[in-house]
């Protein structure tokens, strides 16, 4: 078994794209120093999944199921440290968090949890959301705090997660990685996340680092009020792909990044929230990288709410969208008609081929069925990124 396992829970919106992104790609260098980074992207969202017992695991992809083993067999198979990395185990009650803790021992267990300040968090949260083609307002949201639910109050309230991850735990093993200010270099988040799993990052290659780029205020509201008619993509994969994938990140995100604010009462709401949550963590004796202080909500002036979108703006972002998905689908079209000119040339040569010698005509027939419309290699072969479960 691996000697520690450090479990990387959250908070959403606090780096951890990037963080994930980087050590992906770096993941030889990391084994090279004795961190294992078991499995793939999927498989940690997977596990987090299956940790928390959510419903609709089986229908997300015939591996999804056993992720959550497999993570465990290779940290059992592996004698130096371990990694374990999703925001959304963040979530999990304090009796599903136990468990998978449980799961790597006699291993020494550790919580890692990355913070910024709640405003932020659930702003960007929010954002995400609503990326997954549902519907709350950010007055409303989070709508739920059933534990295990990713979209809850659960998986961003600070202490929360502390408390139900880290209360078995020596403190000193409950580490906060506090978000450095935005003017510090780039890499000095995943440096600081580094050196709390005993690793250098220094020289680590970030030219495949990602971040989750936002919407602008005006998009976010657009695709709230799209969602309702978009009754046919309720799967995780549409949600992810098409919703997400597409319609936001691909043809949205780029238009505008305007930052919003929820109203005054919840901004009153969150401060008060943030100001407990540190008082707490100070009262602790949890490891704590960063200053606790940034922790504090703070309302930048000038910001507009989502209810102060006009009619007018979103006419005008709508008709943006349509030319866009318009010159997307004149695009898909044409290449559409030239793979089907090149299927029925193909065909043609194979009628030819069947003549004078079957055998290889008939391993040249299935590649083909293949390749049809309707065949094995549908659109459906992949998977989102994000969380599926619908409201």
């Amino acid at each position: 078994m691996a000697r520690r396992v450090f479990f990387h829970v959250g908070l959403p919106k606090t780096g951890t794209t990037y963080l994930q992104s980087v050590l992906w790609a770096n993941r030889k260098a990391l084994a090279d120093q004795g961190v294992l980074y078991p499995g793939g992207p999927r498989e940690h969202l997977w596990a987090s999944l299956s940790v928390r017992e959510r419903p609709g695991l089986a229908q997300r992809n015939p591996e999804a199921e056993g992720a959550w083993d497999r993570v465990v067999e290779r940290l059992a198979a592996w004698e130096g440290d371990g990694l374990v990395s999703h925001e959304f185990f963040g979530s999990a009650s304090a009796e599903q968090a136990q468990r998978a803790l449980a799961a790597v021992e006699p291993a020494e267990t550790h919580v890692v949890v990355t913070a910024r300040d709640l405003l932020t968090v659930l702003s960007s949260y929010w954002q995400e959301y609503i990326k997954h083609g549902f519907e709350a307002t950010l007055d409303e949201f989070p709508t739920s705090s059933e534990p295990g639910d990713e979209w809850g109050w659960e998986a961003l309230d600070l202490p929360g997660v502390l408390r139900r991850w880290g209360s078995t735990l020596p403190p000193e093993r409950v580490h906060v990685l506090v978000l450095p200010e935005r003017d510090a270099p780039r890499e000095t988040l995943m440096l600081q996340f580094a050196e709390i799993l005993g690793a250098d990052a220094t020289d680590f290659s970030v030219e495949r680092a990602k971040e989750n780029t936002s919407l602008g205020l005006v998009e976010a509201e657009l695709l709230r009020r799209v969602s309702p008619y978009l009754s046919g993509f309720g799967s995780a994969l549409d949600r992810g792909v098409w919703i997400r994938g597409y319609l936001a990140h691909r043809i949205l995100v780029p238009r505008s990044g305007e930052r919003f604010l929820p109203s005054d009462a919840r901004v009153a709401e969150l401060a008060a929230r943030a100001d407990e949550g540190i008082a707490e963590i100070e009262r602790s004796s949890y490891d704590v990288i960063g200053d606790l202080e940034r922790l504090r909500v703070t309302a930048p002036g000038g910001l507009r709410h989502p209810d102060d979108v006009s009619q007018d703006e979103l006419f005008d972002a709508a008709l943006d969208t349509i030319a866009v998905l318009m010159q997307e689908m004149r695009v898909v079209r044409r290449n559409n008609t030239s793979m089907k000119k090149a299927l029925a040339k193909a065909e043609r040569r194979l009628e030819e081929a069947t003549a004078t010698d079957p055998a290889p005509a008939s391993r040249l027939a299935r590649a083909l069925d293949r390749v049809r419309p309707g065949g094995g290699a549908g659109e459906g072969s992949g998977e989102a990124s994000g969380p599926g479960k619908g409201r």
